[in-house]
């Protein structure tokens, strides 16, 4: 599809995926400064009054970014809102998200039509996270103008669907806008995302590892000393099934091999279900593309290694398709 703009001119096709905790102003303005779409969750601003803060403050850098550099502006950035019915700020979170006419909202755990009309109304995008192909179909007709489907790999709340899968069936009916998220994290990947039909690459994990990121040194080293196998998936934390780093669950005293299952009904996020340890500030969340992470760097740095490996893919499969 033809993207709207300034989508269709970012540095290499990536949306920075919000991290809980992680992602504040100077990951955004860092990320979006590079290139590529910033985001971050609403509720990391607390109290619910700091999000005009940031958002002044985003808004503002970017700006300045933009005179100063008409010849490479910054990329736009987007506002993660928490659709269920534990946030009690959504409201509120949305009317400061209007006040500065965020031009990207992605939305979460719930498709609500009064949400996507009135990013509309203010002529921002929205774009709703999911893993499957039945709730790509309700996020649709409800309004969303895009989709993440988030498939098995993926960091923090995850599904369990093979990406060749859910974008395959999202492409037979489906041809907006799409960033497909799970364990992304090297230059071949974000080619690959596009090969299978998606617009972006959706990427999280590898920012935890960055100088911007709002994270403890412990979280950034876990990240590089980590890989696939060091993974873990579960749903004792919040509720929510999602991917955990286990030297995170082994340091809060539980065996990652022996986890219990929490109820889904009983949904909160951060609190560790019925452990003492919290989800995000202890149990650290990470996808299973981290293997590739080598050290903790500036983010322009990483995406300057993204842009690297995306460009060189593009010409490995050229030659090797060339007659």
């Amino acid at each position: 599809m033809t993207l709207p703009a300034p989508f269709d001119k970012l540095r290499i096709p990536v949306i920075g995926s919000p991290l809980f905790i992680v992602s504040g102003p100077e990951l955004v303005i860092a990320q979006c400064k590079a290139g590529i779409v910033g985001s971050f969750p609403a509720l990391n601003a607390r109290p619910q009054s700091e999000l005009d803060e940031w958002l002044h403050r985003i808004t503002e850098e970017l700006a300045t970014h933009n005179r100063d550099h008409p010849d490479c502006p910054a990329a736009p950035f987007a506002v993660n809102q928490i659709v269920h019915r534990s946030n009690d700020r959504i409201e509120a979170d949305m009317a400061t998200c209007a006040k500065w006419q965020v031009p990207l909202v992605i939305t979460s755990l719930g498709a609500r039509e009064e949400i996507f009309n009135a990013v509309r109304g203010w002529g921002g995008i929205t774009m709703h996270d999911v893993i499957n192909n039945r709730f790509a179909r309700k996020a649709i007709e409800k309004g969303a103008d895009g989709l993440i489907p988030v498939a098995a790999g993926a960091g923090g709340h995850a599904g369990t669907l093979s990406p060749f899968a859910l974008m395959q069936e999202i492409r037979e009916w489906f041809d907006g806008m799409v960033a497909l998220s799970g364990s992304i994290a090297h230059g071949r990947s974000i080619l690959a995302a596009q090969a299978l039909g998606a617009d972006f690459a959706y990427i999280g994990s590898p920012w935890i590892a960055t100088d911007e990121a709002n994270a403890v040194d412990g979280y950034k080293q876990g990240i590089v000393e980590g890989s696939a196998d060091g993974i873990v998936y579960s749903n004792l934390f919040t509720g929510v099934h999602g991917n955990y780093l286990r030297s995170s669950i082994e340091n809060a005293g539980l065996d990652p091999e022996n986890l219990p299952t929490s109820d889904p009904s009983k949904m909160n996020f951060g609190s560790g279900g019925n452990t003492k340890a919290k989800a995000w500030k202890d149990i650290w969340g990470s996808g299973q593309g981290i293997g590739t992470v080598k050290k903790v760097g500036p983010v322009e740095d990483m995406v300057a290694r993204f842009e690297s490996e995306y460009v060189a893919a593009k010409k490995a499969l050229a030659d090797r398709t060339a007659c």
